[in-house]
């Protein structure tokens, strides 16, 4: 498939990971360009979205929004007591588990001696 030019402007050819540091100098990059998002995305070869999603981001909210914080769970101290709760039943589960299998292992080593 032939991509037009317009096209691959404004998509990288592969997304790529960013530090911080990286994005921190992609955003006063684009900022001390007159806002080139188009320039700014060919060069460090990351999307076009991308760069205006961060230059966004960075204006609205200041250098620590630039960080990536999917996958950021809360800990136990930001959570309510509901989800206290929920996370105590998992690793109990988890627990159970864990020595449910401990005794099928210990079954099978018996029954193994056995023969």
């Amino acid at each position: 498939m032939e991509l037009t030019t317009s096209y691959k402007v404004y998509m990288a050819e592969a997304r790529r990971k960013t530090t911080i540091e990286e994005r921190k100098e992609i955003v006063e990059y684009c900022l001390k360009h007159n806002r080139d998002y188009k320039e700014t995305s060919s060069i460090y070869a990351v999307s076009y979205s991308q760069v205006y999603s961060w230059v966004k981001k960075y204006e609205a909210y200041g250098e620590e929004s630039l960080s990536d914080k999917r996958g950021r769970h809360k800990t136990d101290d930001e959570v309510d007591e509901l989800e206290l709760l929920r996370r105590e039943n998992l690793r109990l589960k988890r627990q159970l588990e864990e020595k449910d299998m401990v005794v099928e292992l210990l079954k099978k080593v018996k029954e193994f001696e056995r023969m």
